[in-house]
């Protein structure tokens, strides 16, 4: 990040090419404290062999950026029966067809039905949001798939 004129910070997207390693250190003692592979910043910058005073000066700045044509982020509204294993055969079908569900959030049925929304990330560019609707719909007791977001 960096203040313009205006003392508004910007981001900017760079190549890691070019990046100092200190930078790219920093990234991943992040990833390993986040992940729980460590249990604190000094366990993580010792990992990494890189000072605290390093870890703390950029930590705050700098942050991974996941390419956006390598992973698609679908949210999805469906209408299920109010039956047993609706939801589970959701997540069966979602796991089959390799999608990382990001959140779940079921209300209570009303009439025999629950409205369900779901954020998945599909990392597979063979994998559309089409194939997605279709494959919730082929799943029993799933009245209806919209896509709200997404591909």
């Amino acid at each position: 990040m960096f203040d313009n004129d205006n003392g508004v910070q910007k981001l900017v997207v760079v190549n890691t090419k070019v990046l100092p390693d200190i930078i790219l250190k920093v990234l991943e003692a992040k990833k390993l404290k986040a992940c729980g592979e460590v249990k604190s910043s000094s366990d993580a910058c010792r990992k990494m062999g890189i000072s605290r005073s390093a870890y703390y000066k950029y930590k705050d700045c700098v942050f991974g950026y996941e390419e956006k044509t390598q992973n698609k982020l679908l949210s999805l509204y469906l209408l299920l029966k109010d039956q047993k294993g609706v939801l589970s055969a959701i997540i069966s079908s979602l796991y089959e067809i390799g999608a990382n569900i990001i959140t779940i959030n079921q209300n209570i049925p009303v009439d025999s039905v629950a409205s369900v929304t779901i954020s998945v990330r599909i990392e597979s560019d063979e994998i559309s949001s089409a194939v997605v609707k279709r494959k919730l719909l082929d799943t029993s007791g799933v009245v209806d798939v919209k896509i709200i977001s997404g591909e």
